[in-house]
């Protein structure tokens, strides 16, 4: 610290020198009050209902699989990845295509415009065909699909969006 120093020379004035040191002890104060604020506040913002998730030694579910695309454009034409196929012939190829692993994922797609009866009945005869994991997709606001479910046991993240035809 520099105080004031004496002139060697016959009662001069006192000079300061000026400081050369930054005192950091504010700034280190200041951040970490910040930091204690947002840990207790970060928790907070997640929104959702609490839930106590019971712990599981089940083996982790295997999503190496790319997932089956089932697409409905807005003439009702249906299609599987880029191939147009019949409804008649829809669960055969399903079949084929999965190896007979009813539990493979299968993502279907409508066109907006179309019916919804004809998006379920298209999902119908999939689930018929004995496929477990089928889900609808349908694209967020902000410009990515987002995928609902048909039955709780599929848990689909779809990494793109694949054309329809």
């Amino acid at each position: 610290m520099a105080g004031p120093l004496l002139g060697g020379r016959g009662g001069k004035r006192a000079r300061y020198r000026p400081l050369a040191e930054i005192n950091v002890t504010p700034l280190v104060d200041v951040m970490l009050v910040l930091l204690i604020i947002f840990m207790v506040t970060a928790p907070l913002m997640t929104s959702g209902v609490p839930v106590d998730l019971p712990k599981a030694n089940a083996q982790p579910i295997n999503n190496d699989s790319e997932p089956l695309t089932v697409s409905l454009n807005a003439e009702g034409k249906i299609f599987l990845q880029d191939q147009e196929v019949s409804s008649d012939d829809l669960v055969t190829k399903l079949r084929a295509i999965a190896q007979n692993k009813p539990d493979r994922r299968i993502f279907v797609r409508g066109d907006k415009d179309l019916a919804y009866g004809k998006i379920m009945q298209v999902m119908g005869t999939i689930t018929q065909g004995g496929f477990t994991k089928v889900a609808l997709l349908a694209e967020q606001t902000g410009g990515t699909p987002a995928v609902a479910p048909a039955s709780g046991k599929g848990t689909p993240s779809p990494s793109g969006r694949p054309k329809a035809g």
